[in-house]
């Protein structure tokens, strides 16, 4: 019997979720907190950096741009997640599977290479601090984040077309809150192959290349800094680099190890919590980890909160 192709059932079911109706509730108080604590924070970071010249630096402008693409991210599952509670339905249609399948590999796999970026600019800052502004000009900043969308945006849509050619028959539930790629082919009739040759080459490539340049940064920065004759100078720069690695390390950590046991593993509970560490904590934690222990981004904050302008 030939796989009855997904074009014609028109929709998934997302199963991550908890069907108990006692805990919906709960469940739907927590995603929707979560995303509006995601959303303001980050727009307040974004806002804060562009209406305050004095974090007109590479620093806050990626820093601006990474708050942006979580909040893009978070955008592109909760949203539809509380829809979904709200409705008692758990369908997806094939069109806004795929749609949110590919935003999620986009801004996933931007999130991996701001990171990145953002550790190369540490490694800049400490390691050559003479040369900073030369090494670091607008012109390189802007190109970095152009170079990481287009990368991103490429795989995404290479990973989204070679889902069209995939078959479905069966049920057609996803067991998680969002469309993700893993189980979708895990989902297929057809022959996975390319497909799966494909991810684990994407995953490689957009995990793997940022966190060993990660890695570079760091290993040069410690190396760099442990030098320094000051024990002020050390624990100055250390200071400025421990939210960039919490946040590397929640990311990375989480990410990597969902998608390696969803490759050899069926999907759980575990998993869809996993993922909820890397889709949606990092992103509701980001406005804290960055800016309540940076003294410029809390001035820029109360500055907006309070009404006072940036030149006072």
């Amino acid at each position: 019997m030939d796989p009855k192709n997904l074009t014609s059932a028109s929709k998934f079911l997302l199963l991550g979720l908890t069907d108990d109706p006692a805990l919906q509730p709960l469940v739907f108080g927590l995603f929707l907190s979560m995303y509006l604590v995601t959303v303001l924070g980050n727009l307040l970071i974004v806002l804060a950096v562009g209406s305050d010249s004095h974090l007109h630096t590479p620093m806050y402008f990626f820093l601006c741009n990474l708050s942006f693409t979580d909040v893009c991210i978070s955008s592109t599952t909760i949203p539809k997640t509380l829809v979904n509670i709200q409705t008692q339905d758990q369908s997806i249609s094939y069109a806004g599977c795929l749609a949110q399948l590919c935003c999620v590999l986009i801004f996933g796999g931007l999130e991996n290479c701001l990171l990145a970026v953002m550790a190369y600019d540490r490694y800049v800052a400490i390691c050559h601090p003479l040369r900073y502004t030369i090494i670091m000009s607008p012109r390189l900043c802007v190109l970095l984040v152009l170079l990481c969308l287009l990368t991103t945006t490429a795989n995404a849509l290479l990973h989204s077309l070679m889902v069209l050619r995939l078959s479905f028959c069966g049920p057609l539930g996803l067991p998680h809150f969002f469309c993700e790629l893993a189980q979708l082919i895990n989902l297929s009739c057809s022959d996975p192959l390319v497909n799966n040759l494909l991810m684990n080459l994407g995953t490689s490539l957009f995990a793997g290349v940022p966190l060993s340049g990660i890695i570079f940064s760091y290993t040069q920065i410690v190396t760099s800094v442990l030098r320094m004759p000051s024990s002020g100078g050390r624990y100055k720069a250390f200071s400025t680099c421990g939210s960039h690695l919490l946040v590397v390390s929640l990311f990375y950590g989480t990410g990597l190890g969902v998608y390696m046991s969803s490759a050899v593993n069926d999907a759980s509970i575990k998993n869809v919590v996993a993922s909820m560490m890397y889709i949606v904590v990092p992103q509701m934690l980001n406005p804290f980890i960055y800016s309540l222990r940076n003294k410029e981004m809390k001035r820029a904050l109360r500055r907006i909160i309070t009404g006072v302008p940036s030149s006072l």
